[in-house]
């Protein structure tokens, strides 16, 4: 008989990582690249123009774990739990059961019933709806938690009382996003409601009045948030300067930052002009834009930078009209070694 040999499979290779694969940020395109790890957020970011390159990075470093005595003052490093959250009542260590079935069911709804009372369930409510509402419009997430702190301090000195929690809801967060730097017009935070401006306007005066008066007493307002670690200060209105980064952002040019630059400066010098100085600062900041998207080369149509503004075609064309007739003066002290494509400004 003959014998048959079978040959061996070729053996496959291990993987083996490829270490030469080097992270650059497109923008920058340094080499070597300088990539920050932030470990709070999970990020990886370019350290010199801020591009978030990687998300959800796995954090390397140790756990740690001690041993020591509480009594000692000692700081436990441990990473383990959340922290405690200032705008919770109570000492947040209770044992959540799962709803699991029928038994789960009946064991959830029992254990609801008997350790969460209504004030804190509308608390909760409360701060999902001011998440929610921060959120459609892209507040971030300093607004939110200064907006929850103002409400939860209007509910713990039963301030208030009466009024629409919808209402005082959008009053908490215009008033966080004046005292966080964050521009949001009356107009944006009116429309997220279905209660009327008037009511709006009445509640934001009696929660700064609010404010105002316990930033003066013993407990004065302390929060995590740098913001509200001092007497309360009422801030004056949105302006039109404000404005211009966020409008310019949402209108894509391909160089933002010279096209916001122009429009901020040019924003700035309308309290000089006195037909513009009573004009809306949306109407005043669209006009801006529309001049200066065509000075860096970039024009944008009156219709694209209404819709943005949130306002007319028409309101934008007569506040650019105003400024368009004080151009000399405004564009001289903005561009003293001459103006660029001022022949390609329209006149309307």
């Amino acid at each position: 008989m003959t014998d048959f040999i079978i040959p061996k499979p070729p053996q496959q290779e291990k993987f083996k990582e490829n270490l030469q694969n080097l992270l650059m940020c497109p923008e920058c395109k340094e080499d070597p690249p300088h990539l920050v790890e932030e470990f709070s957020s999970g990020d990886m970011v370019c350290g010199s123009c801020g591009l978030v390159l990687g998300e959800r990075i796995i954090d390397t470093r140790s756990e740690w774990r001690t041993f020591s005595n509480d009594d000692q003052g000692n700081d436990d490093p441990s990473r383990v739990g959340d922290g405690p959250n200032q705008l919770i009542d109570g000492d947040q260590l209770q044992t959540t059961i799962a709803f699991d079935g029928k038994n789960g069911k009946n064991l959830s709804h029992l254990q609801n019933k008997i350790t969460q009372d209504k004030n804190s369930k509308q608390l909760m409510q409360a701060y999902r709806d001011i998440q929610g509402l921060t959120d459609s419009i892209n507040a971030g997430t300093q607004v939110a938690n200064a907006a929850k702190h103002i409400y939860k301090l209007v509910e713990d000195n039963k301030a208030l009382k009466g009024k629409s929690q919808e209402a005082i809801t959008a009053g908490c967060i215009f008033i966080a996003c004046r005292q966080t730097g964050v521009p949001r017009t009356f107009r944006e935070i009116y429309s997220l409601t279905k209660v009327s401006k008037k009511e709006i306007g009445r509640v934001f005066k009696q929660l700064e009045s609010f404010l105002q008066k316990i930033g003066g007493e013993e407990h004065a307002i302390t929060t995590s948030i740098p913001t509200f670690n001092q007497q309360y200060q009422g801030k004056g209105s949105t302006t039109a300067t404000e404005l211009c980064a966020r409008y310019c952002s949402n209108l894509n040019f391909r160089n933002s930052v010279a096209v916001e630059d122009v429009a901020r400066q040019l924003a700035d010098k309308t309290s000089t002009i006195s037909e513009l100085a009573g004009r809306s600062p949306l109407s005043v900041a669209a006009a801006c834009i529309y001049m200066a998207s065509h000075i860096r080369n970039e024009s944008r149509t009156s219709k694209d930078i209404a819709a943005v503004a949130g306002v007319s075609d028409g309101t934008v064309k007569t506040a650019y009209r105003l400024l368009y007739n004080k151009k000399d003066k405004l564009l001289e002290e903005i561009f003293p070694e001459g103006v660029p494509n001022l022949d390609k400004l329209p006149a309307n």
